[in-house]
């Protein structure tokens, strides 16, 4: 039963990504990119809720486990990979910096403020946030979201753009966009694929943390399985986009992800731990703050020039395997 609920779920994300990605390319950049990044959210959000409502060990580290995996496996897993792969077929990439380092710069942000943050503010005990802080820390990272969103979509739309003469020369590499009838239909399947991953994710929490136990893996296992499932169908298709030459695409949907994934998702856990009255700890450890300063330390040089080799994907994989390896072997 738990084995057949599992391959349900992953059917679901599948497919919700899949129809999100039809809605994208009739959308066209840097929409397309929003609309899987948010989706993806959504997803990531049920499966913490999930966890958070059925009130098991660990439940009240699971967001920042789960928001914290999210960043390392996009900042190093995702990106890594793509500008890995891309270089090995493309030898050199490029793409505009204006984008991704504003990108980078909201992260950092985001990053701090809930994650870091928490640890050394003294009105409550241990990593956490009081209630009037949770609050600000919610409202503060929903508002520097919409900002970079309206940055993104609609003042500095140009930024996150492929460069013109790119597309020119790898047109093949697109496909034709979808009719109006497709496009309504994937957004209505896309609907029912969500509300199935809502459902499902909560069917499924208590047997993911069983089996986390059974192996005898820390708890921030937990948070590195959720991030992994939802990211997956995503990070395939960032990898897919810097194997066809188009980094820039790429970097969105990356980048894209990592902050929904703090912008969406912190002003909800939020609000389900204060209307629940539910503890809620944000603060990583000293190892997770070297690890997450390294990394956007890392991405801020590699995305510095506007063009990237295959060793600094071999950095940010080698950063992601160091992540993983701490994880299992604190």
């Amino acid at each position: 039963m738990i084995y057949l609920l599992l391959g349900l779920l992953i059917v679901a994300v599948v497919a919700a990504v899949h129809y999100a990605e039809v809605i994208a390319h009739k959308i066209g950049e840097p929409f397309g990119t929003i609309v899987l990044a948010i989706s993806v959210t959504i997803i990531e959000v049920s499966l913490i809720v999930a966890m958070m409502l059925s009130d098991s060990e660990g439940a009240a580290y699971i967001a920042r486990d789960a928001v914290f995996a999210a960043i390392m496996i996009v900042m190093n897993g995702v990106v890594g990979l793509c500008i890995f792969i891309g270089g090995l077929n493309h030898r050199e990439l490029d793409f505009r910096i204006e984008g991704p380092n504003s990108a980078i710069a909201v992260l950092a942000a985001l990053a701090t403020f809930t994650l870091v943050l928490p640890v050394f503010a003294t009105s409550s005990p241990g990593p956490t946030f009081t209630n009037s802080q949770l609050a600000f820390a919610g409202i503060s990272s929903l508002v520097l979201y919409g900002v970079f969103l309206f940055f993104q979509t609609v003042s500095h739309r140009d930024y996150f753009l492929p460069q013109i003469d790119r597309l020119k020369t790898n047109h093949m590499v697109h496909a034709t966009p979808p009719t109006n009838t497709k496009t309504i239909i994937s957004a209505i399947l896309l609907l029912i694929a969500l509300v199935c991953v809502v459902g499902l994710a909560k069917a499924l929490s208590p047997s993911i943390e069983k089996a986390v136990n059974y192996l005898d893996a820390p708890q921030t296992v937990v948070g590195i399985v959720i991030a992994a499932l939802v990211l997956m169908p995503e990070g395939v298709a960032a990898i897919r986009a810097a194997r066809a030459n188009r980094l820039q695409t790429s970097l969105n949907l990356a980048l894209g992800s990592a902050l929904a994934s703090i912008g969406l998702t912190i002003p909800t856990v939020a609000i389900i731990s204060v209307y629940f009255d539910m503890p809620l700890s944000l603060g990583i450890h000293p190892v997770g703050m070297v690890l997450l300063m390294l990394t956007l330390f890392v991405g801020l040089i590699t995305l510095a020039l506007g063009k990237t080799t295959l060793l600094q994907g071999l950095i940010h994989l080698i950063i992601f395997a160091t992540y993983l390896f701490l994880s299992f072997i604190p």
